[in-house]
């Protein structure tokens, strides 16, 4: 912890000596190092909930301490096709909608007690197959994991404002496994990443559906939680699908080509773009996957059976 404090404080004296109007924070984090995710808070003190917050983000899910709520209700995002930008921040692939679009993609119900307006898409990535997702299941981490942000419309504004505000931002993830077929809205969210190889590339995409990105499966888990990059915003109702989607090697490969920097200085490949899991300090992790039908099942009654759609509890967590 010494060690922490003195790191920190070494790297606020350099950012001060920079001149502090010429340097931007977000250039001062990255995921790994003395400006990685242990240091986030010690950086810049309007990150200190990255380090001293109890609700933060990722966490590793246990499928045999989840909690069943049978009033979570069927998670609903809009089905109509949005443009927007996809760009290597440096940091990520994020994809941000277009600000033109005359129609927005809602997501609502799940545990969701608010409308909530689809933004924007990060994906995160591992360098090697074992690991690259934020989110972990029994302690098995996934190749990526693609993260779909939305903002409550009906308190807030804009995305910006219900960063920082309750019950502000919601985030579905939906963690990656490799296939030899991958999901078809993914491949049109990937397909020019070679326009993007390096850090603050941007290229249209058009007609991308959200909806289209998700497993088929009615069944997730569900948790508060925060933003898993500085500032670490403890307002994110958290939606992890309990089925993957699927990418090719060669989508990974194409992945794994991208660079931090510019083409003259292209810094340190973009992958390993995960913050590491964060203690769950008492928080419940509840699902909609009733699993006592399942062990009624198991015993051979006559109920319906959900057991195969447990994907997380069916199937193990091992890679296929």
């Amino acid at each position: 912890m010494i060690w922490h404090i003195i790191v920190g404080i070494l790297i606020h004296i350099l950012v001060q000596s920079q001149g502090a109007q010429a340097v931007s924070w977000e250039e001062w984090w990255t995921y790994d190092g003395i400006s990685g995710p242990a240091f986030w808070g010690l950086i810049n003190p309007e990150w200190s909930l990255c380090n001293k917050g109890r609700r933060q983000s990722p966490v590793n899910l246990e499928p045999n301490k989840l909690l069943f709520d049978p009033n979570l209700r069927q998670l609903h995002i809009d089905k109509h096709r949005v443009g927007g930008i996809i760009t290597n921040t440096g940091h990520s692939v994020i994809f941000t909608v277009s600000n033109d679009t005359t129609s927005h993609i809602n997501i609502t119900g799940g545990p969701l007690s608010y409308r909530y307006q689809f933004q924007e898409i990060h994906v995160h990535y591992g360098l090697h197959d074992q690991f690259g997702s934020e989110h972990s299941v029994n302690g098995y981490t996934f190749p990526a994991e693609i993260q779909i942000f939305g903002f409550n419309s009906q308190l807030y504004t804009n995305f910006s404002e219900a960063l920082h505000k309750a019950q502000g931002i919601v985030v579905v993830s939906l963690l990656l496994q490799l296939g030899d077929l991958s999901n078809p809205e993914l491949r049109i969210l990937i397909d020019q990443l070679d326009k993007i190889r390096y850090g603050g590339n941007e290229v249209e995409v058009k007609r991308l559906s959200v909806r289209g990105l998700l497993p088929e499966t009615d069944y997730y888990m569900t948790y508060d939680g925060s933003t898993t990059m500085p500032a670490c915003h403890e307002t994110v109702t958290w939606l992890i699908m309990n089925k993957p989607i699927y990418i090719t090697k060669q989508q990974m490969h194409g992945l794994r080509r991208l660079m931090q920097g510019d083409d003259k200085h292209p810094k340190a490949p973009l992958g390993n773009n995960f913050r590491p899991p964060q203690p769950l300090h008492y928080r419940p992790v509840r699902t909609n996957i009733n699993f006592n039908v399942i062990n009624k099942a198991a015993v051979g009654k006559q109920c319906p059976s959900m057991y195969k759609d447990v994907y997380y509890k069916a199937n193990s967590w091992t890679p296929h």
